[in-house]
């Protein structure tokens, strides 16, 4: 591992996880809308996939897994698991975004078509290359079960490549800052996630969340942390400490 990876490790963790979070929730809510009407939005696919000079969502959610998993001096197989899956979603939502494009701005206009009168021959080419294009729908459905099932599998398998980074101050800000968006995406695995990365005390994610906020100069923000970690353990010692450095501090600020 070089040094400059090393130094920014703990901030490459926090940001996987953090992309792998918003990633789905772009991506779900893209699939909802497909099984709702059927329908997809090119210019969201085109902005989360990006390209070489602009990289989109996906793209930095890819690389900064390579930078995670091929730089981890433990080498575990999770963890290869996790860095082939984040690049197999990428990829496969490349090939949806193209898909989208075609049923976004042709099929129209092949339904269009078919309601034209048209010479006999140019109604039998435009059925013939109207069915090639519709199999486009059921590519798009194929795409979308193999990302879903893909990105399930992270669900999985990210919780306990995490435990390793349990004293991640970056790692436990984000879920706490963010707490509603990553129980959107874990949904009833939530409370595995926290279980495997913080074992039976919980409350150590709120800790550490305060401390980055603390450190960071978002007092309330800390306090809002430190006074969840209270209810999750009230007799916890790194609780109290911690609860009476807020309170330290705020006193000083209001003096």
């Amino acid at each position: 591992m070089s040094r400059w990876v090393q130094v920014k490790h703990p901030e490459f963790v926090r940001d996987l996880f953090k992309f792998f979070c918003q990633s789905c929730e772009v991506l779900e809510d893209q699939f909802h809308m497909f099984d709702e009407d059927g329908t997809l939005q090119f210019e969201v696919f085109k902005d989360i996939v990006g390209n070489e000079m602009d990289k989109g969502l996906l793209w930095r959610m890819k690389d900064t897994a390579h930078h995670v998993f091929r730089n981890d001096p433990h080498s575990q197989l999770g963890g290869k698991f996790l860095d082939w899956a984040i690049g197999y979603i990428f990829h496969e939502t490349i090939k949806l975004k193209e898909d989208a494009y075609q049923k976004q701005n042709y099929a129209p206009w092949f339904h269009e078509l078919s309601e034209q009168d048209l010479q006999t021959s140019e109604k039998d080419i435009t059925g013939q290359l109207f069915q090639i294009l519709s199999q486009t729908e059921e590519s798009i459905r194929r795409e979308i079960e193999r990302i879903r099932f893909i990105i399930a599998k992270c669900r999985q398998l990210l919780p306990y490549y995490l435990r390793r980074y349990s004293d991640n101050v970056l790692l436990a800000r984000y879920i706490f800052s963010q707490n509603e968006r990553v129980r959107a995406v874990f949904k009833d695995e939530y409370d595995g996630l926290i279980h495997a990365i913080y074992g039976p005390e919980s409350e150590r994610m709120y800790i550490l969340a305060s401390q980055s906020l603390r450190l960071g100069g978002w007092l309330e923000e800390a306090a809002e942390a430190v006074n969840q970690a209270l209810e999750q353990n009230p007799s916890s010692k790194m609780v109290l400490q911690e609860k009476k450095i807020i309170d330290n501090w705020a006193g000083r600020m209001n003096n």
